[in-house]
């Protein structure tokens, strides 16, 4: 077994640091309140495995857990994870929980995950509103799994179980815990919401009784679907692979699987997104009415792809987290 923690080499008490500030810091995102420089590290202090032993699907060998820090000196860093092995889930809390969990899904087209700018940030910043963070760390589906379109969503539904097993341990409301994911993660997250009864995977103990369906989902800047020339070609090549099933294609589809029972909604979308086709959260909005479902979108004039949680102030697009906040109010009442 690899030892992912060596692996890394990284410090945990840089990610877990910021965690007490941020709960208390402002309830409006300011850029600069995370440091630009420090060096990200995973993972946080609090975190559990998804898999009592070998995850499902392992090959031998597996692939080698890799990392990567990016910025320059003085810039901000974000923290790369590839070779994911043992997927795991950091746990952020905040000072004054409220019973509201989130589990967050970090994009990076499926071939790596942005663990610290769409992960542990954010989680930070919806600590700030009482909202206890999940960090998904997934397997990629590219990197040698026996079921490989079917890999990411096995880790989604058995992390959703996993919370839900455990909320009297997080204190956190099992009626209420939602999913939010960039990019590819949004992908993923809008897969775990129209298919989370799917059986991708045997149940092994007692966690595996739960419901893994979302209470509700926030999609940022997500992948749709599948679709040759119409989504994101890099997440369809390493979740599909160079020959794709057509019954995956379908499956991954997820504008076109939303139904009565999918989970309200909640959808960001740059107009200007050079890398995710705007007009993937434009069919989701018209999958989610068409289905008649609790469904609301901010089409953003600006903001590009991958800003996460770090649009400047000056950007109508910096609000979402606060906006987000409110629409769980609005969507789950304040129990």
């Amino acid at each position: 077994m690899h030892n992912r923690r060596k692996v890394l080499a990284l410090s945990i008490g840089a990610a877990a640091a910021p965690a007490a500030a941020a709960a208390q810091g402002p309830r409006s995102f300011q850029p600069g309140a995370l440091s630009l420089s420090a060096t990200p590290s995973w993972p946080p202090r609090e975190n559990f495995p998804l898999w009592p032993g070998a995850a499902p699907g392992a090959r031998n060998p597996e692939p080698l857990p890799r990392s990567e820090i990016t910025g320059r000196t003085g810039e901000y860093h974000d923290l790369w994870l590839r070779g994911v092995t043992r997927p795991d889930v950091g746990v952020i809390r905040p000072r004054r929980p409220d019973g509201r969990a989130v589990l967050i899904m970090p994009g990076g087209g499926y071939s790596f995950t942005s663990i610290r700018k769409e992960g542990l940030d954010v989680a930070l910043v919806l600590a700030a509103r009482g909202i206890t963070g999940f960090v998904l760390n997934y397997r990629l589906p590219g990197e040698g799994w026996v079921d490989r379109a079917n890999t990411p969503l096995m880790d989604a539904q058995r992390a959703i179980r996993l919370i839900r097993h455990g909320a009297e341990r997080y204190g956190i409301d099992p009626r209420r815990i939602g999913v939010l994911g960039f990019s590819a993660g949004g992908h993923l997250a809008a897969s775990l919401l129209t298919q989370y009864e799917a059986p991708v995977y045997r149940r092994i103990d007692a966690a595996d009784a739960q419901s893994a369906r979302p209470d509700f989902g926030g999609l940022m800047y997500a992948v749709s679907n599948m679709d040759q020339g119409r989504s994101h070609g890099g997440s369809r090549a390493n979740l599909l692979g160079p020959t794709p099933d057509p019954a995956m294609e379908r499956r991954y589809a997820c504008d076109r699987n939303i139904t009565r029972e999918t989970p309200p909604m909640y959808i960001v979308h740059a107009q200007d997104d050079p890398t995710v086709p705007f007009t993937n959260a434009m069919d989701l909005f018209a999958g989610a009415r068409a289905a008649r479902i609790p469904v609301e979108a901010h089409f953003l004039l600006r903001g590009g792809h991958g800003f996460g949680a770090r649009l400047p102030t000056t950007e109508s697009g910096s609000l979402w987290p606060d906006q987000y906040d409110r629409w769980i109010g609005e969507v789950m009442g304040r129990r």
